[in-house]
């Protein structure tokens, strides 16, 4: 679990079972709120449950992001916790993928595109 800036320019967060309790979303966001020119892929492969800090943590992660013309890619989710930001309704806001190797194939496409 952890956090890893990937050579190919993006910054790779893979959560723990339980989220809440680890720092890799507040650490991501410190980073991204000084202005991190990469996009962010998180894989939600072992988060078993998104409790509502986490979610609060990705939605300032996106926001951080956004402003500076980059994305956040959750890959891994799980049928529960994609159900969870259907009824939330956030399932817009983020690019869900079913691996991470089609995120990071994603944010390759978007870079060849400009």
């Amino acid at each position: 679990m952890g956090i890893q800036a990937l050579p190919e320019g993006f910054i790779l967060v893979t959560l723990p079972q339980q989220p809440h309790l680890g720092y890799e979303l507040q650490k991501i966001n410190e980073i991204a709120s000084n202005g991190c020119d990469c996009d962010v892929i998180v894989d939600l492969s072992f988060a078993q449950i998104l409790a509502s800090t986490s979610i609060c943590n990705l939605l300032l992660l996106r926001d951080f992001l956004s402003a500076f013309g980059h994305r956040v890619i959750l890959c891994n989710a799980s049928l529960p916790i994609k159900c969870l930001f259907i009824r939330l309704g956030l399932e817009t806001l983020f690019e869900f993928t079913d691996y991470r190797s089609a995120a990071i194939e994603s944010i390759a496409q978007n870079r060849h595109k400009n």
